[in-house]
Order: C-alpha cells, then sequence, then structure tokens
C-alpha cells in the first residue's frame, strides 16, 4: 500500500476531528469522530495515526538547503554566504522547531488509549507508534535549543505547563530514549494487523535511536555533559541489532534516491512515497533548471577517496585537479553519482534536444562511464534541464555558462545526486525519499562504537567496508590509518574518527546532516576555511569568476574575507523571543540575551 493514501486518510480524519460545527441536535452524526470515538478500536486508531507521518520532510527543499551552513556545501546563488557562519544569525520572533502542535497531536491519541476496548497488546503498540514521533520531533528541539518543556498531556487552558520553565535537557533526552526502548519492544510489526508495508517498525525505532543516541552521546562528550555513554551505547546496540537484521545494501547508490518505488529495496528501512499525480516534489526539478542552488564545494569534492581507498593528497592514483577530467577519475562511485561529471557536446542546429560527440575524446569519457553504470531515467550525460534540452558542457558556471543558463554552479561541483530523468515535466518529480536507510545507521553504528572504544577491523568491514565496495573503493585497514593518512586531518581529531567522520560525510552527503554533526561535534571552526570552487584560468572564463587571492588561476572563491570566529553560545538556537513574551518563565539561551 502506497503511504501516500495513509497520510490522506489521516489528515481527512483530523480534519474531521478538528472541524467541529455546533449542531442543534443532541445526537451526533453516525459517521462524526471525536475524541470519544476516535480511538475505539484498532483501525480507527490506525487511520488517526496515519497522519503523524507528515512530519517526515521526505524531499522537501529545506533538507539540502541545510547544508549550507555547513563546509562541504554552499548556496550558489547569494554573495551573503550562510547567515549562521557569517554571524548574521538573530533571534527570530517564532520558529517552525518551537511548535508543540505535533507532540499536542500525539498525546491526544495515548491520553485516550486506555478507554479503548482494545487489547494491552494494541494499545501498547498504538503508544509505541506516540512515543516514537513524539521522540522523533522532540529530537529537532533538543538538537536545536537544549533545554526545552517536555509536554506528555494534552493541555487545557489553565494547565500549570502553559507557563512552565523549560525542562532540563537530561531529563528530554532520557524521556525520550525510555519511550524509544518501550516502543522497540511493543511495536507490532507491518503486515500484521492490518498493518501496511511501509510503517513504524522495530527496526526503524532501532534506526531512530541510532541516530538519536549518536547525536545526544556526542553532544554530551564534546560539550562536557555528563552520561555521554548511554545514549553511545543505546545507539551501538540499536545499531548492531538493525546489522544482523540486514545484513546487504542495494548495490546502487544513486537508486536509492532516483527511483520511482522503494519498495522492497534492501536496506531501505522507511521511505516517504510519491505518485505522480497524487503527491509530488520539486527536487529533481530544481536539479535541472536554475533554481536549485546547490555546490559541492572543494573540501566536499576532496573527501571522496580515490578506488585504493588512499586519500587524493597520498594516492599514486590521483593525477592532477587542475584537469576536471583527471580529478574524477578513479573516484569513488558516489563522487560521480553526487557530483555533475565533466563532459562537453556540440549541439545540433535547431533541435536543443539533440547532441554530437566533439572531435576530443576525453570530452566523452564520463558520458560512456556513466552510461555503464545507470539507465536512460537516471543520470546519463549530457545532463538536461526539465524539458530535456541538453546542458552542452560542464563543469558549468553560473557565470560563465556558454548560453545554457540552467544546470549552472559557482564552484563548478554542481549537486547531481538527485537528478533524475523519470520524465521531463517541470515540478511534478516523484521518485520516492529514503527516510531510514542503512548506509546511514552502518556510518551511526561505526562512529558510537568509535566513541565507545570499540572499533576494530571487524567493526569496520560490518560497516565502513560495507559501504566502501558499492562504492568500489579499496577496504578500510584499520591498522594502516596512522597520522599522515591524510594531511589535511584535524591533528586534534584520531586519525580512525577523521576516517570515520569522513564516511560519514560522503555517504550522506546533502541529505541535511553536516550542520548537526558540526555543532555535536564542536567542530563549527571548519567554516572558517573558505568555501573554493574548481581550479580555473581566468582567461578561459573572460576573468568572470573570482579566484582566490585575486590569481590569475586557482581555486574560485567567492566569499572573500574570514568568517568571524564561531562562539560557543552559537551551538544552541536562541529561543524565540514570542515565546519568551508569552511565557516570562522560559529562558533565553545564554549568550543570546
Amino acid at each position: 500500500m502506497k503511504m501516500i493514501k495513509n497520510i490522506a486518510l489521516g489528515l481527512s480524519l483530523m480534519g474531521m476531528m478538528t472541524s467541529c460545527v455546533e449542531s442543534t441536535l443532541d445526537k451526533s452524526p453516525e459517521l462524526a469522530f471525536s475524541e470519544d470515538n476516535a480511538f475505539a478500536n484498532f483501525q480507527v486508531t490506525q487511520t488517526y495515526a496515519f497522519g503523524f507521518y507528515t512530519i517526515f520532510p521526505g524531499y522537501d527543499l529545506s533538507v539540502p538547503n541545510s547544508e549550507w551552513d555547513g563546509d562541504l556545501m554552499m548556496h550558489n546563488n547569494s554573495n551573503q554566504g550562510s547567515a549562521w557562519i557569517w554571524g548574521r544569525q538573530t533571534i527570530p520572533t517564532t520558529s517552525g522547531i518551537w511548535n508543540f502542535s505535533f507532540v499536542r497531536r500525539v498525546n491526544i491519541m495515548l491520553q485516550n488509549l486506555d478507554a479503548s476496548d482494545m487489547s494491552e497488546a494494541e494499545k501498547n503498540h498504538w503508544r509505541a507508534i506516540g512515543y516514537f514521533f513524539r521522540a522523533y520531533d522532540y529530537y529537532d528541539k533538543i538538537a536545536a535549543y537544549g533545554d526545552v518543556p517536555w509536554i506528555d498531556r494534552v493541555l487545557t487552558d489553565d494547565d500549570e505547563l502553559l507557563y512552565a520553565p523549560r525542562t532540563p535537557r537530561a531529563e528530554v533526552a532520557q524521556q525520550m530514549l525510555d519511550d524509544l526502548l518501550f516502543a522497540e519492544e511493543n511495536i507490532m510489526e507491518p503486515g500484521t494487523n492490518g498493518i501496511p508495508s511501509n510503517s513504524i517498525s522495530s527496526d526503524v525505532i532501532r534506526a531512530f535511536i541510532t541516530r538519536f543516541g549518536l547525536f545526544e552521546g556526542t553532544w554530551r562528550k564534546y560539550h562536557g555533559l555528563q552520561e555521554a555513554e548511554t545514549f553511545l551505547r543505546a545507539s551501538a546496540d540499536a545499531g548492531a541489532e538493525l546489522i544482523a537484521n540486514n545484513p546487504t545494501l542495494h548495490p546502487n547508490y544513486n537508486e536509492l534516491f532516483n527511483s520511482a518505488d522503494l519498495a522492497g529495496v534492501p536496506g531501505i528501512l522507511l521511505y516517504k512515497s510519491y505518485e505522480n499525480g497524487v503527491l509530488t516534489h520539486v527536487l529533481t526539478s530544481r536539479h535541472r533548471n536554475s533554481a536549485g542552488n546547490w555546490d559541492i564545494t572543494k573540501r566536499g569534492a576532496d573527501s571522496y577517496l580515490m578506488k585504493d581507498g588512499q586519500t587524493r593528497w597520498n594516492s599514486d592514483l590521483f593525477e592532477t585537479d587542475q584537469d576536471p577530467y583527471a580529478e574524477f577519475r578513479n573516484r569513488d562511485l558516489r563522487m560521480l553519482y553526487t557530483i555533475t561529471p565533466p563532459f562537453r557536446v556540440k549541439p545540433v542546429s535547431g533541435n536543443r534536444l539533440a547532441w554530437e560527440y566533439t572531435d576530443d575524446e576525453q570530452d566523452r569519457e564520463y558520458i560512456d562511464f556513466m552510461e555503464g553504470i545507470t539507465d536512460a531515467t537516471q543520470k546519463q550525460l549530457p545532463s538536461r534541464n526539465h524539458a530535456g534540452y541538453i546542458l552542452r558542457v560542464s563543469p558549468h558556471f553560473r557565470d560563465f555558462n556558454e548560453g545554457d543558463p540552467y544546470n549552472v554552479s559557482r564552484t563548478g561541483y554542481k549537486l547531481f545526486k538527485y537528478y533524475n530523468r523519470l520524465h521531463d515535466i517541470q515540478n511534478n518529480d516523484f521518485n520516492d525519499a529514503p527516510i531510514f536507510r542503512m548506509g546511514e545507521v552502518l556510518v551511526n553504528y561505526a562512529e558510537a562504537k568509535w566513541e565507545l572504544g570499540e572499533f576494530d577491523q571487524t567493526v569496520a568491514d560490518a560497516t565502513i567496508n560495507m559501504l566502501r565496495e558499492r562504492g568500489e573503493v579499496a577496504p578500510m585497514t584499520v591498522s594502516a590509518v596512522g597520522t599522515d593518512f591524510d594531511p589535511t586531518r584535524d591533528p586534534e581529531v584520531d586519525p580512525i574518527l577523521w576516517e570515520i567522520r569522513r564516511e560519514r560525510g560522503i555517504e550522506l552527503m546533502a541529505e541535511g546532516f553536516r550542520f548537526n554533526d558540526l555543532r555535536r561535534w564542536k567542530k563549527m571552526d571548519y567554516t572558517n576555511d573558505p568555501k573554493l570552487g574548481r581550479w580555473i584560468v581566468g582567461a578561459d572564463v573572460n576573468n568572470r569568476i573570482p579566484i582566490q587571492g585575486g590569481a590569475d588561476e586557482g581555486y574560485i572563491q567567492f566569499f572573500p574575507g574570514t568568517p568571524p570566529a564561531w562562539e560557543d553560545y552559537q551551538y544552541l538556537y536562541p529561543v524565540p523571543s514570542q515565546e519568551i513574551a508569552l511565557n516570562p518563565s522560559l529562558d533565553q539561551n545564554p549568550g543570546w540575551e
């Protein structure tokens, strides 16, 4: 069953519950829903709970946009840079994160379960669902603000919690973990009791525990809080069971993000289903017109390993980054799936859909290569816009685009991850979006095991090397990772942990994790380094693209100068001013007063 059908039913029910009209009749209409009957049995409760699935972002444009605040990506249509990085972040009036309407929806269900006619096992299933979704919402809240009000009941107008102070982060996080562990033990699996296949399962709950436990554990460790090991252990334990339950990965990284249907795909634990004509998104269209604005930085491009498992800095396979064709040779396949590879073709006069090879053999190198690893609905080159018009060259610069104003880039490393050609209709994309997948679980588990002092070759083989094999990269040999493995390593970070974090950055590129990763590691100082692009010769682009240091040739740099030093108080978001005005018991996060 397509999850979109479930969501539609849930939204319909919630609309009926929240849009009641007073009647002069004492008797309620036969089909009216209220708190008195919406949780009477398993099936009607399921209908209500379908509405919770709308919290998952899927291919919301905010997912890749959040990467602009990190070091591996940048906005290619702005001369301002990230407000977080450049010190322009201010206290907002309101915030979508500091919003408890979703928590209230969940609490309505939880509060009404005791009075239902369901069995205790059925009630516990819906408690498990409620606890999972409430924790999922609270994850963003504590990640942003630290201390937040813990609300575990439906509030009335005179409830004391309306004007209560923030609950300490430690209490909220522990309650979230306790709820998730209950949920893991008590949820009924999809396929039983009429539960659809693409629904929350024990494995989905475990996947979220790996994410939440790693975030909370490392935040506590690197920000000087207590009980880090409790959360790291929960993350590792959940990861170990997931790996035992899901021993295989889908062999094609690209198809995880550009398939019309993710049902049954190995390694996909939960996905948001899109359907042509029913529910669509615009993420792919933004890849293929001038509005996407997502670029990988030089730092991001350099993080992809060579096929021999070495860095571009020390591998004999690396030729040069001063030639775009050479830079992509012998690299992790994920690089070619994530950054548009270089090519050049000759357009056919009078037919913008047609092209011919140039007379230069290297111009077709990646055209032929991508044809061997994708099909016509995927990433075959030359890339095209939403109307199917060919792009004649890549790298293809915003400020020197040779007449094609789409698929433009400023760094020269154009994001390619969500590009597909399932059809050529603008803003009507329907490739399914992974919500929880094993690729993330593997890097979560690897990092948690290192933080617990338990990372060894066995763990590397079960995690990092599974991902490298799919990218056709030589496996990681733990004993061979010394202090000189990567000359660009942060000297404060252990060399093995550096490689684990590198693998995370590569596997999850443009999926919305990097900003929070830098925050939990307390490494936002990485964003003080300039966000560079490709090596170019100024004369080749009519000197229209800025080069680092104003040189005649070198790496592209659009933001001159150095961002202000990151202050510790910035690691937490400011509490919205309107919330403090409404509730005098709330205090502002230190430094934002």
